[in-house]
């Protein structure tokens, strides 16, 4: 069966999310709707539609005007085994002592390593995106320093990779949290796949706003591997959830965003120790100091 698809952009989120929610009474009816910040420092966020059958060009057309969006390029996809391919393209990452891998290649496993089960239908947040694997080469280095984190937070934890990685190397367990639902349904799968099921807690909640997580205030290590946007509106939630001397590691930011995400978190109470940078990625440590 063909499926259709068909994507705009528009400049600010507010419009998009406007645009989205009149896309899902169009006929035919998508089967699914999506927004999503483009991550090249545009501040663009591209509005996506798919159907079971071609879509009506003409109301699509008039519905991007109405909401101020570019006109939608319509295409057909590709009919692909995407896990097929996924795992044809998705090799092991080392990142530090941490390990991240999919089934299919469970023999390559080394022995002196924290091995991170994701399999290759759940590889968004796989550690092979520059950001979570800066977090990853960040928390080992953190550990190799004497750093022991006894109540850690992983916030917008997608696969719960971080989460995993911390229950792995410390005692205690961890709460991983994400805006999405289905995304807490995959990393809740990922960490029962880890053996780690009493060990990391995922819940479905939008920065600190779940009560699990307000009851564990204040964390000793919080990541947060989101974007540049979402860092800096919940940096003053951070700075009242982390303890004085406790650290947070967060990414999904440019490298040219780097320094704006490092001042607002500058302003609320905590110091910049550790500043990496992949490819186009950087991967900020901090300290709260006051």
């Amino acid at each position: 069966m063909p499926v259709y698809s068909a994507l705009t952009t528009l400049p600010a989120r507010d419009p998009a999310e406007a645009l989205a929610e009149a896309l899902e009474n169009l006929e035919p009816e998508p089967t699914g709707v999506g927004v999503f910040e483009i991550e090249d420092g545009s501040g663009q966020y591209e509005v996506g539609a798919y159907f079971e059958e071609a879509p009506d060009e003409i109301a699509l057309a008039l519905m991007a005007m109405a909401h101020g969006a570019r006109p939608f390029v319509v295409s057909q996809v590709p009919d692909t085994d995407w896990v097929a391919h996924v795992k044809r393209e998705l090799q092991p990452v080392e990142a530090g002592r941490f390990f991240v891998y999919g089934s299919h290649d469970a023999a390559r496993v080394p022995q002196d390593c924290v091995p991170l089960l994701i399999e290759a239908a759940m590889a968004f947040g796989t550690g092979h995106h520059a950001t979570t694997k800066g977090c990853l080469l960040a928390l080992d280095r953190l550990e190799r320093e004497g750093f022991v984190g006894r109540n850690v937070a992983d916030i917008g934890c997608g696969t719960a990779v971080l989460a995993m990685a911390a229950a792995a190397i410390w005692p205690d367990p961890v709460i991983a949290s994400d805006i999405d639902p289905v995304a807490v349904e995959v990393a809740s799968a990922n960490v029962a796949a880890n053996g780690l099921a009493d060990r990391v807690r995922c819940v479905e909640a939008a920065g600190f706003g779940h009560s699990e997580l307000k009851s564990r205030v204040p964390y000793d290590l919080v990541f947060a591997n989101i974007l540049k946007g979402p860092l800096i509106e919940l940096a003053p939630e951070m700075a009242a959830a982390v303890r004085i001397g406790g650290r947070a590691i967060l990414s999904g930011i440019l490298n040219t965003q780097a320094d704006a995400v490092a001042e607002a978190y500058k302003m609320t109470g905590f110091s910049v120790v550790g500043r990496d940078e992949l490819s186009d990625w950087t991967t900020l440590v901090l300290e709260k100091v006051e």
